[in-house]
């Protein structure tokens, strides 16, 4: 008990003391993002047992997944700064987990648990008072859910088999919870929710207050055992990721572009951070697009290819980041091509693969031949030429990879930058397809040489913005890395954090987040899927709502929708420009 106290007073003095600023302006407007999911939840509460399952299924898969994306998730207290205190492994265990529930996260999780007890009181008194430990069990069993699995990913990165095996994973599970409408239609056709919902360790809650008083042993057994693996991973977790030492033949370069070239290809084949995420958007493509197939629909396969480049460059956004202070390498060699030697390098790991894909599922569907082809050459030159242009303009200071610490995941302190500097990536790659797959709509196959090139422009134009900027702020990018510090004033110092969300009140930091975090369901689903379902024939489709409207309405339907989703990302962006106007302006 007093290793506990100990640790939940040493968590809350520094999250007093780093909460401020910037970033707590940050975990206030994730904060109120985190309120209106968990109020969502609450309300699911009063449409029954069933609905609240469900719900808490997908809270649950935040937990496990969500490390995964941020660094390995809230490491305030890592368990290797008490190795040297000789604590047995059960009593750090068990004193961090209590320290884990303090914070944002566990705090609105907490929030979206009292759905429970809305779920008790319409049962009756004795299933009220039940759900409140089994909101707090329920809780406990995220909270560690959510550190085993980031240990066992952590040890898996210690072996190329198990950086592969984890990167299917993580991609598959997070393609399964962008496709999760596909799944609703499938198992449940949009009526009824799924019955095994109910029987994961989510839904136990809601079983103990319905009755089954058994799912709270189950859930205190659970715990337990999370809790003696948890203690046995963090007796393995000192030793960090190595990289394989078998042989390997002499790199021979010609030139100086080549030998940048040659290292990078070395570091993607050798990091196996960069073979885990290389792995995890080859997953994420490929089962994204596969999973309408439980429908029979084949439309979205030829989406693979695409998918998969868009989702490696958003990995490899911070790729200078990541290399830690090996950046003085260039600093210190100048005109030694480095920006162009890691864009051909970035092309080699993932053209391949992207043209395989793309043609290879676009003939299992036959086609659409010059919209597969376009937006493959444009996305690839757009990948190509964003990904050292982001990351040079945009560096977030990493971790040495020798120095990394037993969470391998945690290449840098700022992972609230990372996570929005792949969002970021995202946008951009993508929006350099559009002009490609806009024309190939069109007219076809003249399509396939506006990609060719908007694809070769954005490589050469962008690399050499990169390069101007790495020739030009050298010093400065390299004083970022090894001090952690942005410089406090000049352009280098504006440009750095270009692409961060400026000062603004909490309401519309609020408004920002929940824009650009839930633009894409009328975008996407309600708007262009909606359309095309309507095209093809597929009325009265789950949630799809332009489906179930009369024959006139339906096309207006799914065009107000994608207008819809437009509006909201043109609103984030437009009150991100006005509040950074705002900014350079005092």
């Amino acid at each position: 008990m007093a290793v506990a106290v100990t640790l939940v007073r040493m968590k809350v003095a520094i999250l007093r003391h780093s909460l401020t600023g910037q970033r707590g302006s940050m975990a206030a407007s994730a904060g109120s993002v985190g309120v209106l999911l968990s109020a969502g939840t609450i309300y699911l509460a009063f449409l029954g047992g069933d609905w609240l399952s469900a719900a808490y299924a997908v809270w649950m898969l935040g937990w496990i997944i969500g490390p995964v994306f941020s660094g390995g998730g809230d490491e305030t207290l890592r368990p290797e700064f008490f190795t040297l205190l000789g604590l047995p492994p059960h009593r750090l265990a068990a004193g961090l987990l209590v320290a884990a529930f303090v914070g944002v996260a566990p705090a609105i999780s907490l929030l979206a648990m009292t759905g429970l007890v809305v779920l008790g009181v319409r049962e009756g008194v004795g299933p009220a008072l039940i759900a409140v430990p089994a909101m707090v069990l329920q809780l406990a069993v995220f909270v560690l859910l959510s550190r085993v699995a980031v240990a066992v990913l952590g040890i898996a990165l210690r072996s190329r088999v198990g950086a592969v095996g984890a990167g299917l994973v993580n991609g598959v599970v997070l393609a399964f919870l962008g496709q999760g409408w596909v799944f609703a239609i499938a198992l449940g056709q949009g009526d009824e929710i799924p019955a095994i919902v109910r029987y994961l360790p989510s839904g136990w809650g809601v079983l103990a207050v319905q009755g089954d008083h058994l799912a709270l042993a189950a859930m205190a057994v659970l715990i337990a055992l999370l809790l003696a693996a948890w203690a046995a991973l963090l007796t393995r977790r000192a030793g960090a990721a190595q990289a394989p030492t078998r042989g390997r033949r002499p790199m021979r370069a010609a030139t100086a572009r080549d030998a940048v070239l040659a290292k990078e290809l070395r570091t993607w084949t050798r990091d196996l951070v960069r073979t885990h995420q290389l792995t995890f958007a080859l997953a994420y493509g490929v089962f994204f697009a596969a999973a309408p197939l439980v429908l029979g629909w084949t439309g979205m396969l030829p989406l693979a290819g695409p998918i998969f480049i868009v989702m490696a460059a958003a990995m490899a956004s911070n790729v200078y980041g990541t290399d830690g202070t090996a950046l003085w390498l260039s600093v210190m060699t100048p005109g030694a091509s480095d920006v162009r030697g890691r864009q051909l390098a970035w092309l080699v790991a993932v053209a391949p693969v992207a043209v395989l894909l793309a043609v290879g599922l676009s003939a299992v569907n036959g086609g659409p031949w010059p919209m597969v082809v376009a937006l493959t050459v444009a996305l690839l030159g757009g990948g190509a030429g964003l990904v050292p242009l982001v990351s040079v303009y945009a560096l977030v200071p990493g971790t040495d990879p020798q120095k990394r610490g037993g969470n391998p995941l945690r290449t840098s302190e700022d992972d609230g930058a990372l996570t929005g500097l792949a969002y970021l990536m995202m946008v951009l790659v993508a929006a350099t397809g559009v002009p490609a797959g806009v024309a190939a709509a069109l007219w076809g196959w003249p399509g396939v040489a506006v990609g060719v090139l908007t694809g070769a422009l954005c490589f050469w134009w962008f690399g050499a913005l990169a390069e101007r900027r790495l020739a030009a702020q050298g010093p400065e990018l390299l004083h970022m890395m090894r001090t952690g510090r942005r410089p406090s004033g000049g352009a280098e110092g504006r440009a750095g954090s270009a692409f961060k969300l400026p000062d603004m009140p909490r309401f519309q930091r609020a408004v920002v987040l929940v824009c650009m975090s839930l633009g894409a369901i009328p975008l996407i689903p309600q708007g262009i899927l909606a359309a095309v379902f309507v095209a093809d024939g597929r009325l009265g489709h789950s949630w799809f709502l332009a489906t179930h409207m009369q024959p006139g309405l339906r096309y207006p339907t799914a065009a107000a929708m994608i207008a819809l989703g437009l509006a909201m990302y043109g609103t984030s962006m437009w009150i991100t420009y006005k509040y950074k106007k705002r900014a350079a302006r005092s």
